[in-house]
């Protein structure tokens, strides 16, 4: 057996291995592997990746579950679970190049609709460091192009990848022309060979389930197993199965099924319930797709939390897709929806059928809009500067001077966020500050480490409020004048995109879009939470005065309501 790591691509010579897994113990056989795996995950020289070779039945698979799992149960007496980097355990049997990327996506809190969109994503955002471990390369669906995903990754410098492949094989010769660590398996360890499952009570609940998955993933085994035109077959089959199938390149797209699937991966390849992978391909189909896809999906969607009220994607008629979504805000029963042109669509909140003609932005792109009571809109360009478009009833000269007095602070100091309520313009900036003009001066806060992303103001009896979301991940409750909540309203380990707070039928609620493509619904006075993932990137989030969410994206505009509403 060989008890040896090398360097693939840098020259160096075979180093030899000592030493033995503390914790949980590693299959019979594979010690110095197991050894060899954590000494090249805690030098901070080794390269970016390591490959786990040999052949077949040599138990890679089990010795990569087993790095995934070590440490868990005794960091988390310890503490040092929570300093580690998270070590994400990926299968990638019968996964298509597609399919990887959105898994990965998922596993590393960022939103990617292709392979090279998940680099660039990577490249550009501080996404959480993390340590992917990766079984089963070589039986993938496209092991080659996912390799070079790989490749790609480990470019990048802040992700480790260990990746079991068999020698031999060209997605090995692919990755072994970089620079990475070798550990070799050349003796079965007659416990465990490849393919079978590790032990249960070393993974948690999500691998086991995936883990489970892998033995029915096989190349083209997709098409045999799921019927793709079928839409409660493909909503209760294994995803990644389903994406692997739709990304054949048949041309077929299955009444719209592929369309909308390929729309919304993401989400559809996490770990739900059928019920609610209905949901989001409701909210990803086109009108133009088979009209009894519809029918079928709603009534397997029943037992979701939400149900989808309308939904308009590129190339809908009835009423037409309104383009890409950059800001939204509501205007008594109309949507305002503004895109990367300077127009800005008033939509019917209950069809988004055209409700008016649209209006010329005087700013650049629009990266906030804030309607006033009296109907005049605000507007924050891409580069934090103040517009106004007058609404049809002339403004309160008082109005006029206040409006006029923020626009000219913004020239001097941009702003980064953008709202609006009676009597005030509320303005959050890159330090982290909140400031509410109004009549009587300005009241700020520095609720924020780092950048305010998102505002939002309620006229709620007894006292107006505001609700801001940072780069931090915290979403905070303020009243001018007053101190800020000393706790965070919600809290996660990503940015806050967009926020949008109103008064509805179930008192103050809060609809909440974050950078990994999470939308939440807060019922301020009940405590009560809704989610939804549509899959693509999330620009944007309103609440009708009704209580719908509509969610805004490149190429899906959709509207949600709380599943309870429908039998009221």
């Amino acid at each position: 057996m060989c008890h040896a790591v090398r360097d693939s691509a840098s020259g160096m010579g075979t180093v030899p291995v000592t030493g033995s897994a503390r914790g949980e113990r590693p299959a019979a056989g594979t010690e110095a592997q197991a050894a060899a795996l954590l000494g090249w995950l805690t030098d901070p020289d080794a390269p970016r990746l390591c490959l786990v070779t040999g052949g077949p039945r040599r138990g890679k698979s089990a010795l990569l579950s087993w790095l995934a799992a070590h440490g868990a149960r005794s960091g988390a007496r310890s503490g040092a679970r929570r300093r580690r980097s998270a070590r994400e355990l990926v299968p990638l049997a019968g996964q298509s190049a597609l399919g990887t990327a959105w898994t990965l996506a998922n596993r590393l809190g960022v939103v990617a609709r292709t392979p090279g969109e998940l680099v660039h994503v990577l490249a550009t955002t501080e996404a959480r460091r993390a340590v992917l471990v990766l079984t089963d390369l070589h039986a993938a669906a496209e092991p080659d192009a996912i390799a070079e995903l790989l490749a790609e990754l480990v470019g990048l410098g802040r992700i480790r990848l260990a990746v079991e492949v068999r020698t031999g094989v060209p997605a090995h010769a692919l990755l072994a022309a970089h620079r990475a660590t070798v550990v070799d398996v050349t003796e079965p360890d007659g416990t465990e060979p490849d393919g079978t499952e590790p032990d249960r009570a070393a993974v948690g609940p999500t691998e086991a389930r995936t883990e489970a998955r892998t033995a029915a993933r096989t190349e083209g085994g997709a098409r045999a197993a799921v019927e793709l035109t079928d839409p409660v077959a493909v909503c209760e089959a294994d995803p990644l199965l389903v994406t692997a199938g739709y990304s054949s390149g048949s041309g077929d797209d299955h009444g719209g099924l592929r369309s909308a699937w390929l729309r919304a991966g993401q989400s559809l390849c996490r770990d739900q319930d059928p019920a609610d992978r209905a949901l989001v391909l409701l909210g990803a189909l086109g009108d133009g797709a088979d009209p009894r896809l519809r029918p079928a999906l709603r009534e397997l969607a029943i037992g979701a939390p939400w149900s989808v009220r309308w939904t308009r994607v590129p190339g809908d008629l009835t009423p037409p897709w309104p383009g890409p979504v950059t800001a939204l805000g509501t205007l008594g029963d109309r949507l305002l929806v503004a895109g990367p042109t300077d127009a800005v669509q008033l939509l019917d909140a209950a069809d988004a059928a055209p409700a008016d003609e649209p209006f010329t932005s005087p700013a650049r792109r629009i990266k906030a809009l804030a309607p006033a009571p009296d109907g005049t809109v605000l507007l924050l360009d891409e580069r934090g500067r103040l517009h106004t478009v007058r609404g049809p009833q002339p403004r309160p000269p008082y109005l006029e001077r206040l409006t006029a007095a923020v626009a000219a602070t913004l020239t001097r100091h941009p702003g980064t966020a953008l709202a609006a309520i009676s009597g005030s313009v509320v303005v959050g900036d890159r330090l982290g500050s909140v400031h509410a003009f109004g009549l009587t001066g300005i009241h700020q806060a520095a609720l924020h480490s780092g950048r305010v992303t998102a505002v939002t103001a309620v006229e709620a009896p007894p006292t107006p409020f505001l609700c801001s979301g940072g780069l931090d991940g915290t979403v905070r409750l303020w009243t001018p004048g007053q101190d800020p909540h000393p706790e965070p309203l919600a809290e996660r380990p990503c940015p806050v995109l967009a926020l949008h707070a109103t008064a509805t039928p179930e008192g103050p609620s809060l609809a909440i879009a974050w950078a990994d493509g999470l939308v939440e619904l807060h019922h301020l006075d009940t405590k009560e939470r809704l989610s939804f993932r549509p899959g693509p990137p999330v620009r944007a989030v309103a609440l009708t005065p009704d209580g719908g969410v509509v969610v805004g994206m490149d190429e899906v505009l959709l509207r949600l309501d709380e599943a309870r509403r429908r039998t009221t």
